[in-house]
């Protein structure tokens, strides 16, 4: 049994930082310009600095070159692959087969990942994608436990599997989707999605007797969210992941907060070592007790399970979680006055969790004194204002530079 990589998003080179400090064995990232994020943080010298710090901490960064290119794509994407070669990037990801074709040419040297826009359901696809130099395919979200196995196990051992295990899942197949180009001018296949299929709309149906008279499907006052999916939650499943012999699990969201970021990077790695040191005694539901404080909505283990699954359509819009919020971020530390980055809106009296990494339980404390960052005065609450505002307050353990503090609400 070999324990696969945990890979997290890393849309800028701080949350790149906050993945690798809570557990990331890998980030990937891509630039705004060729990779499906365009509003993602990572430009161009925080790839250079990602690269450069991952692999000065023994990690890993996978770069994402995976729109489907036009044409006029093929310069840029030329002068990225050997820019990347020379930052010796450990993997580029690609879908568009004209994009591998151009990376082999003018990069050899860098190992090509083969995203999940290219939609693999197949050992045939994925042996494909092989002959033709990828050294990993990234599976489709729609496939079934017994299909990924299947897939495993009629593709050379040399090539490595990669799934999603946590995120947002696409009213598209595999992502690619062209309702957003459609609705608001901004194509998800050349990294512009405007999540169109997260909106509220207001739907009508034509009524069967009456040709022309259009009927109403109601939900609230909000719309109904009928593309809107559930999140893809498989905490429960990594037994099963790890055994079959998944190489890589992956979690979404490069554009999440680095509080989403550090929880679900966190539970995912203690589930992890937890299910190699111990198998007999996996307890998923604690872990999932982290992960249903940071849910945007609702739950869903998608096809994994059940190929006719239907539980995963979102009916009531937008989840976010009620009870607990991003907190802030530890900049130093100090026993009696660390400092912290706001993130939301702090007063003496709040209920604070401390998300430590390494472990799932967290370290629960009440704010009793907060100071002003620039007069050290002391005051009742702080409000959010410029960003990178900051507050003092007495932490009860020993924090780190980047550990990440939850408000319960």
């Amino acid at each position: 049994m070999k324990k696969p990589e945990l890979l997290a998003p890393a849309g800028s080179f701080e949350k790149a930082k906050i993945a690798f400090l809570y557990g990331a064995d890998a980030v990937y990232a891509g630039t705004s310009a060729l990779s499906l994020r365009t509003r993602a943080e990572m430009e161009d010298d925080d790839l250079v600095k990602t690269i450069k710090y991952a692999h000065s901490i023994g990690k890993k960064v996978y770069t994402a070159i995976n729109i489907y290119a036009w044409d006029d794509s093929y310069e840029e994407i030329k002068k990225q692959a050997r820019i990347l070669q020379e930052l010796s990037v450990d993997a580029v990801i690609v879908a568009d087969g004209g994009v591998v074709e151009a990376i082999k040419e003018v990069a050899p040297n860098i190992p090509i990942h083969i995203s999940t826009q290219a939609n693999i359901v197949s050992s045939h696809t994925a042996n494909f994608w092989y002959k033709n130099g990828a050294e990993r395919v990234i599976l489709a979200r729609e496939l079934h436990k017994s299909q990924i196995k299947e897939i495993i196990d009629n593709t050379p051992s040399k090539l490595e599997t990669e799934i999603f295990v946590h995120g947002a899942i696409c009213f598209g197949y595999s992502g690619r989707c062209f309702l957003s180009d459609f609705l608001a001018g901004r194509s998800a296949n050349l990294g512009d999605c405007a999540q169109s299929c997260r909106w509220a709309y207001n739907l009508y149906v034509e009524e069967h007797n009456n040709p022309g008279e259009l009927m109403p499907v109601e939900a609230d006052d909000k719309g109904t969210y009928i593309f809107s999916s559930k999140d893809l939650c498989l905490i429960k499943e990594i037994p099963e992941i790890i055994e079959m012999g998944v190489d890589s699990l992956k979690i979404e969201g490069r554009l999440k907060t680095s509080y989403y970021l550090a929880s679900v990077v966190n539970a995912y790695r203690n589930a992890i070592d937890d299910y190699m040191a111990d198998p007999e005694n996996y307890d998923y539901s604690k872990y999932m007790n982290e992960l249903e404080k940071t849910k945007t909505r609702s739950l869903t283990t998608f096809y994994f399970n059940d190929r006719n699954n239907k539980d995963f359509q979102e009916y009531e819009g937008k989840q976010y979680n009620a009870n607990y919020e991003f907190g802030g971020i530890v900049l130093q530390y100090d026993e009696e006055k660390s400092l912290i980055e706001i993130k939301n809106k702090l007063k003496i009296g709040d209920e604070m969790e401390i998300i430590v990494p390494g472990q799932i339980e967290t370290i629960t404390f009440k704010i009793e004194q907060l100071w002003d960052e620039e007069t050290d005065e002391k005051i009742d609450h702080i409000n959010p204002g410029v960003a990178g505002q900051g507050v003092k307050m007495r932490l009860p353990i020993r924090c780190q530079e980047g550990w990440i503090l939850r408000r319960k609400k």
